[in-house]
């Protein structure tokens, strides 16, 4: 099995947004911000070649809505043929996406406007896409907190093209990789369990965006349902410091994975490692 990272882009959301209730005078000191008090944060996916399967979890905020998102500051947003035929695979070969869940910054990237904008292309088109069965339907009816982090044009195009599947329960869609659902920050998010011959990768998603946010009150504004988020988060750091599971953050312009301890009941990093350090 072979796993890489793939640096999607990058955008700027507001510290108080990200920390939640936590003032800056202390989450400042564990992720830094600009004088406009903005983080600079990735969308950072992951490829994994099974040697059956081509998986890649999340996709990027893609560039369809740049303009509509541009206070968003997004930089770097990439081109996945581009950044694929880099690594030697083709868009074509993707057979499953696993989006997290459905805000633009995870599933944009996975659809784009054809050459005169007239239509809307799936750019991975033999791939089945994976989502939260809880996660669809809130994307079809959204509260009022994540309707403008929904676009139609990012998900009915997977949709009528056949290729979307719901999930309602935790399963396995190969052996190697496990998706089970977590509810806090939205409905039904995925986060994917990649079992290696030596080590389980999880793909955090949202659960924890970034390391700064492992301490279980840590929780960002944008959970919709905060105390639901601090429960799954220690069930997924309960699991990971357990079993010595390696933490893969989609979000953190600084830290890219981790491993984790707790003690007294606290969980907190134990030692960060670039991906290419966990030697997979």
């Amino acid at each position: 099995m072979k796993l890489y990272k793939i640096e999607a882009g990058s955008f700027y959301i507001d510290g108080g947004a990200a920390f939640g209730v936590v003032p800056k005078k202390v989450w400042q000191k564990r992720y830094p911000c600009n004088e406009d008090n903005y983080c600079k944060i990735n969308m950072r996916c992951l490829l994994i070649d099974t040697g059956n399967k081509l998986i890649l979890i999340d996709a990027g905020t893609g560039d369809k809505q740049l303009d509509y998102l541009k206070h968003y500051g997004f930089e770097g947003v990439i081109n996945f043929d581009e950044e694929l035929n880099k690594l030697g695979y083709k868009t074509t070969d993707i057979t499953d996406v696993i989006f997290t869940h459905l805000h633009f910054d995870h599933c944009g990237g996975a659809t784009k406007y054809n050459t005169d904008k007239s239509a809307i292309e799936l750019i991975f088109p033999n791939a089945t896409h994976w989502v939260g069965a809880t996660q669809w339907e809130n994307f079809k009816n959204p509260n009022v907190r994540e309707g403008d982090s929904y676009f139609n044009e990012n998900m009915f195009p997977i949709l009528d093209a056949g290729k979307l599947k719901t999930v309602s329960e935790n399963k396995f869609i190969c052996p190697e990789v496990e998706i089970r659902i977590y509810n806090g920050h939205t409905v039904g998010q995925l986060v994917s369990y990649i079992n290696t011959d030596s080590k389980t990768i999880v793909y955090c998603g949202d659960v924890i965006p970034l390391a700064s946010n492992v301490p279980l009150a840590w929780i960002s504004a944008y959970d919709v349902f905060p105390l639901s988020a601090m429960e799954e988060k220690k069930k997924l750091l309960d699991e990971a410091s357990d079993k010595q599971q390696i933490l893969f953050f989609e979000h953190d312009a600084y830290t890219e994975c981790c491993s984790v301890v707790h003690n007294y009941k606290k969980h907190k990093v134990d030692k960060t490692f670039k991906f290419e350090e966990l030697n997979l």
